[in-house]
């Protein structure tokens, strides 16, 4: 590890190799449009290289760069001018068969998700789909473990509401935490 104050490219070259597909993952549950998960990832990244000198733990660099990505996020939800269709020229996979009813309840989940205020779904992201603790999350999200908490138990409800009997949220969540 290099010292305090200097660039050390080669730690930060072995961050973007280990976490790049993690944290292209939370930005797009995040943002929901693969384009602007990418265009996040790389600004984050960015972001991370040029405070690298600062910070106090390199190896801390990876939850510096998740939270990064959640404040950006957040700031891009507020200002909503990027946000919403986009025509698109690559057509989706053909659907496998037996596959119908699952990928219907991703749609309806990821549909839901993208209705969420910015900090639920930030939240929600973080602690079910990047399967971080409460304490974790509250680091990237720069907030108690309390609004965390309720951030979560509020995105929850909604994602309940939004979606009804239709979809089990317990079935969808990769950690399956949602209850």
């Amino acid at each position: 590890m290099a010292a305090r104050g200097t660039r050390d490219r080669a730690a930060f070259a072995e961050l973007v190799a280990a976490r790049s597909a993690s944290l292209h993952r939370a930005a797009y549950l995040m943002v929901g449009d693969v384009g602007l998960a990418q265009d996040l990832v790389q600004e984050a990244l960015t972001k991370t290289y040029v405070a690298w000198p600062r910070l106090r733990d390199t190896a801390a660099a990876d939850a510096y760069t998740r939270r990064v990505i959640t404040t950006t996020a957040i700031t891009w939800f507020r200002r909503r001018s990027w946000y919403g269709e986009r025509a698109t020229g690559d057509l989706p996979e053909p659907a496998r068969p037996g596959h119908d009813e699952q990928v219907a309840d991703r749609t309806a989940l990821m549909a839901a998700l993208r209705q969420l205020p910015p900090r639920q779904r930030a939240a929600i992201v973080l602690r079910f789909y990047e399967d971080l603790t409460e304490a974790q999350t509250a680091a990237a999200m720069d907030c108690a473990v309390g609004t965390v908490k309720s951030q979560v138990a509020a995105g929850l409800a909604k994602l309940r509401t939004l979606l009804g009997d239709a979809v089990d949220l317990d079935d969808l969540m990769p950690t399956g935490g949602a209850s």
